[in-house]
């Protein structure tokens, strides 16, 4: 599969570019939540059932509790709160951002742990956010905005990689809210809610081409992290487990 993580301009033409026949396709959308979905089999109705119960969870708290989507900063949230609450929660702790930076993320990895009852493999993306676990070699293309790295490379992920988050941050791309100005800042990690919140947290602190190396060293002291992927302009830094191959 190749998807430019984060392109959000709509419609979500990117969502074509999958070349590989696999698998089969399918969307579900729920309010601002827009899955695109790839399983063994058509799984619409079961994923439409999870994102659903997800989101239910997640607004009633918030109502309960408004501070919790409004936070630019870790939010403390109690033990009994929803499952879905406590790990955007705990993501956001170890990143040093909002809860609500994690939500994508979040979404994604738990409608794809669900439909892996029924798919030995699912890939869930979800607004260039995505939860992967496959049976092969797959590729995720990069996808940067203006910088020239933009649609000539991808990252290979292996099968034994997966489960696996890999999200982006943009400050140039797409609506996400972003402080900083890299043109996208790529994040691999076995927690998907955990790699969305890190990847904006990440993305804050770029500005300019020079602040890539404070971007990964601040990526290094995240516990939770396999590897992470800074592009701004022409200048592009890896760290961690991260193969750049040829889009």
């Amino acid at each position: 599969m190749t998807v430019p993580p984060q392109q959000m301009y709509e419609p979500r033409f990117y969502r074509l570019w999958s070349t590989d026949k696999d698998l089969v396709s399918f969307n579900v959308t729920v309010k601002e939540t827009d899955l695109y979905i790839r399983a063994s089999c058509d799984l619409q109705s079961e994923a439409l059932k999870v994102v659903t119960g997800e989101r239910a969870a997640l607004e009633g708290y918030i109502q309960r509790h408004p501070g919790f989507s409004a936070a630019m900063q870790p939010y403390p949230v109690e033990n009994d709160a929803p499952g879905i609450v406590r790990e955007m929660a705990e993501a956001a702790a170890k990143a040093g951002v909002g809860p609500m930076a994690a939500v994508a993320g979040a979404i994604a990895e738990r409608v794809g742990r669900a439909l892996l009852e029924f798919s030995p493999e699912v890939i869930v993306e979800n607004g260039g956010d995505i939860f992967l676990k496959s049976r092969k070699k797959r590729t995720v293309g990069i996808y940067a905005g203006k910088s020239p790295f933009s649609d000539r490379l991808a990252l290979e992920i292996q099968a034994s990689e997966t489960p696996l988050g890999i999200c982006t941050s943009s400050g140039t791309v797409g609506h996400s809210i972003s402080f900083g100005k890299a043109d996208a800042v790529i994040v691999l990690a076995p927690c998907t809610a955990l790699a969305d919140a890190a990847a904006t947290a990440i993305g804050n602190l770029i500005k300019e081409e020079s602040d890539i190396p404070q971007g990964l060293d601040f990526a290094r002291e995240i516990d939770g992290l396999r590897g992470v992927v800074i592009i701004k302009n022409e200048k592009m830094a890896l760290w961690g487990q991260v193969k750049i191959v040829h889009g």
